[in-house]
Parts: structure tokens; sequence; C-alpha cells
């Protein structure tokens, strides 16, 4: 009995030692591999600092290798340099120190587009509008967005000389600005939108956004007529987790599984419940979402649907179930990394792209549909993952016109509405202000001479044809059908303002009534003519249908995804900046 005990140690010491000496060479292995290339990477580095035939910007050089290597995992993977942290710490803050306004480019100057009520910029009395052409004596001309932004920025209780060109005005005006610490709300708007349905619009997840929320709830309650909540989620890129988990924690049980994240490193593995005591558990909430709510907001209504806690509606969100965490790198600089992926009450995952499996070109594809499973909700309710949040009431997003698209784009509403302010003092509250007829007709005669011709899909597709036939010498054949087509398919731009006169009018009305009201006066005026709210509203005022959409069990649509849409969502960015 002995021998055999002593032959087992043997055998059990052997076996730990062959076990310990595979797991070293594996570690062994990477790390080696690792270091192999660091050391590769660095003498490529500094030779080509040495010999390249042009002067080489080191950091520039650096900075692109690591922003082109971190794009081949995902998009969310981020290096953020010392220099840009202040713009990251706004984002997952809300603070920054500077004037308090959107800039954003308009010709060779940088213009404000919108400056925030109650900030610096606004009690400066700088305007949407205001050309800026110097800042501390510094010729402001050619200078893009991302320079002004910089100089504009900077710490609390300083000051700077902003000189301005207005219209209106014959001379240049000159404004002293001093800066302040910028804390942008959340929750950017909140009240009562009918006798008895409360309204909250939540634009990010800073932190602070659930006390936020919690806050306006707590207000809206106050109202006794008080019997439903719109939650407008719209827009909302998304943000801390923490603020996701806690906000919806305000409708749901202390104690309720909200989400979990699952990762590479499993003792980051973790489920979050809510930890604190419910704002209030029964009211009935409708969630608003589009195609750009997004993470910590798919979160919020996702959760909220599986817990049969609301209804949500809308179009689809867009897709990202992808958790990042911020690591400190040297020199102040940070990597923002993704470390796992989040799953909501019912078990599912929304990521829309499967950044694991690209292509040889480096493309990337939707979960594809063989893979997408049907989960359940608290209700026994069917939901999908694998691409975004799916309302239970799908709405159309509305499609704008050519030439709406192209008055915006060449910025002839902005400056229309820069004109209207400087030429009238006030206008009534922004929830009664609309455009006369006549000053629509003024808005017309404003364009006289201006550019803002766009070509229609019919008529690009004309211009193909003919590019075509040309090629393969039969354009002489038809080419007087084809123009004579065109004549017939060609777009007159009096007409379409005519034709598409009341979404035009509502932009211009929205525009102008954020110069007097600032955002919640834009907020306000998009209210009036808003088919979601409207959507939402009506199904708040009817509890059958309500309380039947929340407990009927059936089988849910599996979840659309747009390739050519998702992309570009992904590569969308913004020509305004907060200062």
């Amino acid at each position: 009995m002995k021998t055999f005990i002593k032959k087992f140690k043997l055998l059990f010491i052997t076996g730990l030692i062959g076990g310990y000496a595979v797991l070293s060479y594996s570690f062994v292995d990477n790390y080696f591999e690792v270091s192999k290339n660091l050391d590769i990477f660095a003498t490529l580095f500094r030779e080509l600092n040495i010999y390249y035939v042009d002067e080489t910007n080191p950091g520039d050089l650096m900075k692109k290798g690591i922003d082109d290597m971190l794009e081949s995992l995902d998009p969310y993977t981020n290096f953020i340099p010392e220099s840009e942290i202040e713009d990251y710490r706004y984002m997952t803050t809300g603070q920054y120190g500077g004037v308090g306004a959107l800039i954003r480019q308009q010709g060779d100057y940088v213009v404000i587009s919108e400056p925030y009520e109650g900030f610096p910029a606004q009690k400066a009395d700088l305007r949407a509008g205001d050309k800026i052409l110097k800042i501390n004596d510094i010729d402001a001309k050619g200078k893009k967005t991302d320079d002004i932004s910089k100089i504009l920025k900077g710490q609390p209780s300083t000051s700077i000389k902003i000189v301005i060109e207005r219209e209106g005005e014959k001379k240049p005006l000159e404004k002293v600005v001093n800066r302040e610490e910028i804390k942008i709300n959340s929750v950017s708007y909140s009240g009562m939108v009918s006798p008895t349905v409360g309204y909250i619009k939540l634009t990010g997840f800073t932190e602070n956004a659930a006390g936020e929320v919690k806050e306006a709830l707590l207000k809206l309650k106050k109202n006794p007529e008080l019997k439903s909540i719109v939650f407008d989620l719209r827009g909302n890129p998304g943000g801390l987790l923490k603020e996701a988990i806690d906000i919806v924690n305000i409708f749901e049980e202390k104690g309720t599984e909200i989400v979990s994240t699952k990762g590479k490193v499993k003792d980051w593995d973790k489920m979050h419940k809510a930890l604190n005591t419910p704002v209030d558990l029964t009211i009935p909430i409708t969630v608003l979402v589009d195609r750009g709510s997004a993470s910590a907001a798919e979160i919020v209504s996702g959760a909220l649907q599986d817990l049969d806690r609301g209804v949500v509606i809308g179009q689809r969100s867009y897709g990202k179930g992808l958790v990042q965490q911020t690591r400190p790198l040297s020199y102040n600089a940070q990597l923002k990394v993704t470390v796992a992926k989040y799953y909501i009450p019912s078990g599912r995952c929304i990521q829309a792209l499967d950044y694991s499996h690209r292509g040889e070109d480096g493309s990337v594809d939707k979960v594809p549909d063989s893979l997408i499973s049907a989960f359940k909700t608290k209700n026994g309710r069917i939901v999908y993952d694998g691409g975004g949040v799916t309302p239970d009431v799908v709405l159309e997003p509305h499609k704008y016109s050519n030439i709406l698209s192209s008055l915006v784009s060449k910025n002839l509403i902005f400056d229309f509405a820069t004109k209207y302010r400087n030429l009238h003092a006030s206008i009534p509250p922004a929830k009664e202000f609309s455009l006369t007829d006549a000053e629509f007709d003024e808005f017309v005669v404003f364009l006289t001479g201006k550019e803002y011709d766009y070509t229609t899909k019919t008529e690009k597709s004309l211009e193909d044809l003919k590019v075509n036939a040309k090629s393969e010498k039969a354009l002489d054949d038809i080419n007087a059908d084809l123009e004579a087509l065109k004549l017939k398919i060609m777009h007159n731009k009096k007409d379409d303002l005519v034709k598409y006169k009341h979404e035009i009018k509502q932009f211009l009305e929205e525009e102008i009534a954020s110069r007097y009201y600032f955002q919640n006066g834009r907020l306000e005026a998009s209210m009036k003519d808003d088919p979601e709210l409207k959507e939402a509203i009506a199904l708040l005022a009817d509890n059958d249908k309500y309380a039947k959409i929340l407990t009927t069990i059936g089988k849910a649509e599996k979840p659309f995804y747009d390739a050519k849409r998702q992309e570009e969502l992904n590569k969308k960015g913004t020509s305004e900046g907060h200062n």
C-alpha cells in the first residue's frame, strides 16, 4: 500500500510539473511573440526616423500606427493621448472648461452654431450665426473647428477676447468671455407633453445621468394628473454602464438582474443588479429609440423590454453590445479597450456586427441569421439577439426630401434663422411659435441667387444610363429619348419649395426657436410634429392596447439588418464641437 501511494504521489507530481511546463511554455511563447514584435517595431521606428529622406514627426507617425492597429479590432477600442483627455473627460462626465457653445465651419471661418443657455457664451451675448474673426488678437480666418475649439477651451476663471461679425451690424463686435466649468446635463428636457403624459429626454449617460432622470421623474410626479411617461432615448449614443443600470433601477425592484458582462478575463465577468430603492414600479412607460440609440441606451431600452416594464417604440437600435474600460498608459495617455459583451435580462446580446471574424478585405459583417437566437421576456414574449433592440411598435423613419437636405447642408436654413433673429427681438413661446405664410415667402425670396441645387436618384440613374450608353456606343440611338425623359423628370426647385413646404417650415421653426429659447426651444418646437412622440402618447392613452403588447405571447420578427446604414453610422462624425 505504501508503495502504491508513493507511486501515485510521483505520478501526480510529474503530471503537475508537466502541466505547469505546458502552461509556462504557452505563456513564455506568447510573451516571446509580444517581446519580439515590440523589438522589431522599436528598431523599425528608430531606423525610419533616422534615414527617411524627409523630416518626420515621430508623434504623428506613432499615433497613426496605433490608430490603424486598433482600428483592425473594433471602432470602440481607441488610444487617447494626453492632448485629447479633456474631450474624453467630457464624454464621460459631461464636464469641460470653456465658453459653453457649439461651433461649426462655414467657409473660411468658424461660426457660433448654438450657445448653451446660462453659460459664458450666452452671458456675453454671443449668438448663433456670429462669425469668429479673431480670438485674443489671433486671426481666425482659415482655421478649422478643431483649431478654434482648442483656443476656446481652457481653465475656468480665465478670459478670452473674441471679435465677431454679426448679421445686421456694420462693424465687428468685441466680446470678453470668462471661461467656466461647463457641465452639460444628460437630461436635456423634461415636462408634460399632454395633460396626463410626462416626457423625459435623455441625451447621454455621463456621470449622474440616473440622478438627473430620477430628479426629473420626481418633479413630474408632483403633478397629480400625471399617469404615464415617455422616455426618449433617440439619438442617445450611450455612455457609462453604471448609469444605465441605475436608470433601469428607477423603474424596477432592488435586486433585479439588469445586465451581465462576459469577456476574456473571467474574473471581470459580472452580473449587475439593481442596488437602490425604485421610484415607481407601476407607472406605464413608452421608450423611444432609433438607429442612433446605442450602448447604454440599448441596455435601458432592452432591459425595460425584457422585463416587460415598458413598451419600446421607433426603429431598431444601433446594435452595440460591447463594453469598454479605460486603462492608464505612460505620459497621461489612456487606452479605451473593449473588454466584454453585455447581456440583458432575457440573456440576449444585441451586438449587430461580428468584429472577431473579418473578411479578407477587412470588412465586418453582421451576425449571421443562422446564429441569431430567440429569447423570452419576463412575460414570455419572444425577442432576438444579434441586431439591436427591435421595438415592440416599429415605425418607419421619416425620409426627408432632397431639397430640405440641400437647404440644411448649405446652411441656408441656419443663415435665414440668423437673419430672422436680428430682425425680431422676440417670438412667442417655442411650443406656440409658427412661421406665417408671408414669412415663409420671405425665406423663398432669401434663397434667390443662392446655390442649393441637388440631384435626385432618378436624375442620377439617368446620368448613369447615358454614361453606360456612351461606353457601349449606343448613345446616338437613344440620346433624343433620354433628353426628352430628362425634361420630364428634372426637378424644379421652386416647385419643390411649395411641395415640401411643411417639412421645410418645421425645420425653420426649430432653428429660429433655438435662437431665442436655446436647446429647450428647439426640442419644444420639434414636438409639434413628432410622429413617434404622437404614437407614444396615443398608446399610453389606450390602457388595453398597452397591456396587451406587454402580455401577448407571440413570435416577434427577427431583426432586420441594414449593412449599408450601419457602415454610415460607424463613419458618422460631426462638424460641430463643444467649447
